[in-house]
């Protein structure tokens, strides 16, 4: 669920610098009003946008009714980083964009003001998708420490392009969406190659259909 502590105190200590001034003008009075309330409306706005966020992901697999995010050690790791990092740092840093966003008067063309409240709605969603993540997620057990006869998640997957009759392999990690990386050449275990591998074995050819054609290989080494 959506962390509104900090907001909230976060909210609260805006209205404690201008109540200080209980001597002001109403005019300073008006205005921590108006503060109060823009922040609530951006709570209701960052909560809508993270709900649509959370629909239009669809990024994990299920198990049963659950939803399964999988990933290695190292990736929950990262998810883990950065949810800390939007919640400790990000967070305040875009709350004090808007308070002074605010300060500057009329909000009606205040672009530094839209640019603040979209930030922290889209801060807010992704604190939500990385916690639904996060709770959800199942550790994929690295390959070479147990041994397997068919390509599974975490398998390294030696290729022969038999539609090119390329001698050199093409290699591959199967991995999950949250890890996808094809700069190293780790791929999701719901790409193409990757779906069509899956529980294979070494020798077996394959055909992976993509959007320039069907492409066959062979599998000639499993890790």
């Amino acid at each position: 669920m959506m962390d509104f502590d900090f907001i909230s105190q976060t909210i609260g200590s805006y209205g404690d610098d201008d109540d200080d001034n209980d001597n002001g003008t109403d005019d300073s009075s008006s205005k921590a009003k108006y503060t109060q309330g823009d922040y609530e409306d951006e709570e209701d706005n960052a909560l809508k946008f993270s709900q649509m966020e959370e629909v239009y992901s669809g990024e994990e697999t299920y198990d049963g009714d659950d939803k399964v995010t999988l990933v290695t050690k190292e990736g929950l790791d990262k998810l883990v980083k950065e949810l800390e990092y939007l919640k400790t740092t990000r967070r305040k840093e875009v709350a004090a964009r808007i308070k002074e966003a605010i300060s500057y008067g009329d909000l009606s063309e205040n672009s530094e003001y839209e640019e603040a409240k979209n930030d922290q709605a889209f801060v807010e969603g992704r604190i939500l998708e990385l916690e639904e993540k996060v709770k959800s997620a199942k550790i994929i057990e690295e390959h070479g420490k147990i041994i397997t006869k068919t390509v599974q998640i975490g398998s390294q997957v030696h290729l022969r392009n038999l539609t090119k009759k390329k001698d050199e392999s093409e290699v591959y990690t199967i991995v999950g969406s949250e890890e996808t990386d094809p700069f190293a050449n780790k791929i999701s275990n719901e790409s193409p190659i990757g779906s069509a591998i899956l529980d294979k074995k070494k020798g077996d050819e394959i055909k992976v259909h993509t959007p320039s054609g069907t492409v066959e290989y062979e599998i000639i080494k499993l890790i």
